[in-house]
């Protein structure tokens, strides 16, 4: 490989990594400062960034010295293989196992990141389960994998039409007007957020997580 390949390489990784880093520390915390803003952009000017939230709110993140981008990408569940790492979304439902809201594929650099099960904030009574796919079936009615994570054991059913995603290297042009984010951050007690990373939809996507 040679020199630049490399340098290419591994900032891809380090984008990839800082969006999964992340996404996992928002996850685990327990920290009730910590935010997750989902929304599209409305500006980027210098280290000031304004997204239109999903709740229809303004919100003004500043970015911390050294800020880093990463990239969402649309995957398939097809790409859902045996011994693979993801991070899933899920809901319970009124009978069999809990049905899928959206799914990302890490990379296998990523492997074991915020390994576990926990509540997440998608929607109420979502959890975030990020395990190794141990069995992936397809079925008359969608897909159903199931999940392996510290000696424990999930089954998670994927109907037609679940996001799916993996991370991809992005830059701060990127991050233009109307694009959509989740950006993880820290809000003070004076209501302001700052944040050192931000996560983009590349191609039109919405981040589903």
């Amino acid at each position: 490989m040679s020199r630049t390949l490399r340098s290419r390489f591994f900032t891809a990784l380090a984008a990839g990594s800082l969006v999964a880093l992340g996404l996992s520390q928002a996850a685990q915390a327990q920290d009730s400062q910590r935010i997750r803003v989902r929304g599209a952009i409305e500006s980027l000017s210098g280290d000031s960034l304004i997204v239109k939230t999903r709740e229809g709110s303004d919100a003004t993140i500043t970015l911390k010295a050294g800020w880093k981008v990463g990239g969402i990408k649309k995957a398939s569940v097809e790409d859902i293989k045996p011994g693979d790492f993801v991070g899933v979304a899920s809901l319970p439902k009124s009978s069999g196992p809990d049905g899928a809201i959206e799914v990302l594929i890490f990379p296998a650099s990523m492997r074991g990141t915020g390994e576990g099960n926990r509540p997440w904030d998608a929607q109420p009574n979502s959890q975030m389960t990020n395990a190794t796919v141990s069995n992936a079936v397809k079925s008359v009615d969608g897909h159903t994998i199931t999940l392996t994570y510290q000696g424990k054991e999930k089954t998670i059913t994927i109907s037609d039409g679940t996001p799916i995603v993996t991370l991809a290297p992005a830059t701060k042009d990127d991050l233009k007007a109307g694009a959509k984010v989740i950006v993880t951050g820290e809000k003070a007690a004076d209501g302001s957020i700052s944040a050192s990373q931000v996560a983009v939809g590349l191609n039109g996507i919405t981040p589903p997580m």
